[in-house]
């Protein structure tokens, strides 16, 4: 097969870089990949907490750990000071390498399977701050209830299986095995629902009978599936939960820092532009509106629902 170089030019979609910024109400901050920051002024979840960002380089031949410092920036520029819970949506290293940290740095209680406990572990958290979930249970977190539903990662999954011990970085990337994937659905006090896809896989008919208003949809990898694949992604979450908005995470280049402008990742890894054509279009034909997330941006993606 011919390998492409380059990359899908973000700035063609920056139209769709359009949700309206938060009031002091519910909002939701992208902070890359499928970090998303959830609060309402009193209580505020987290996925993934992935900030440290290696470079390509550094994943491929060294041992990885959490840069700190990059941490504590990311958290200082987004306004963290506690959370209720940290969720990685599954535990590679773009989703999980980051989560004991950030647990501690905020007093969260680290939220997820087995796999994520071992992260949790390896990171010297204590075991009362570590919650393992089952499929289709429910934690409460403030003004916040979360259901866990299984779900699965994007093909290829690069490291699968689960993480038997505990990860005490630095590690290989590939000690980040993949874990328990979740579909995340969010439920606040105030009758604000989303549902938070991290990862471009789906458990066939786990969603139906579930309900969101909005949908953080992951696409990384999704371009380099074929057009039923996705058709049936979309089927399997948007669709399923009942979603009039979509909002694309995962999309960007998370070897580089989120010092520099992001940056939509390389052919060679996936392909923005063709998940577009298609989702845009199955987008249009149901009536949903389709966007991308502003990084640091407190913002409302329910406004107007």
């Amino acid at each position: 097969m011919k390998i492409r170089f380059g990359r899908p030019d973000i700035s063609r979609y920056a139209d769709r870089f359009d949700l309206p910024e938060a009031d002091q109400g519910l909002s939701v901050t992208f902070l890359g990949v499928s970090t998303l920051l959830v609060g309402d002024g009193t209580s505020a979840v987290m996925t993934d907490g992935f900030f440290s960002r290696p470079s390509l380089l550094a994943v491929v031949a060294r041992r990885i750990a959490p840069n700190h410092a990059r941490i504590d920036a990311a958290l200082e520029h987004a306004e963290v000071t506690s959370l209720d819970a940290l969720v990685p949506v599954h535990t590679h290293f773009d989703h999980a390498m980051d989560s004991a940290v950030v647990a501690a740095r905020t007093g969260a209680r680290l939220v997820g399977g087995p796999s994520a406990a071992n992260v949790g572990r390896g990171g010297d958290l204590p075991d009362d701050r570590i919650v393992r979930v089952t499929h289709g249970e429910q934690v409460g977190c403030g003004a916040f209830t979360l259901t866990f539903v299984e779900s699965r990662h994007c093909p290829p999954d690069r490291y699968p299986g689960a993480i038997n011990d505990p990860v005490v970085p630095p590690v290989m990337a590939s000690t980040y095995r993949c874990g328990e994937a979740w579909s995340l659905l969010l439920q606040h006090t105030g009758g604000r629902s989303a549902l938070i896809q991290g990862s471009a896989g789906f458990a066939p008919g786990l969603l139906s009978g579930r309900s969101a208003d909005v949908v953080y949809l992951g696409v990384g990898q999704l371009g380099l599936q074929d057009e039923d694949y996705i058709r049936t992604y979309w089927k399997e979450t948007v669709e399923a939960v009942g979603a009039r908005r979509v909002i694309l995470i995962h999309w960007d280049d998370f070897f580089q820092p989120l010092s520099k402008p992001l940056r939509a990742l390389p052919y060679v890894g996936d392909d923005l532009d063709r998940t577009m054509r298609v989702i845009d279009r199955l987008a249009t034909a149901q009536g949903v509106s389709l966007h991308f997330p502003t990084l640091w941006r407190r913002e409302d993606p329910w406004s107007g629902l």
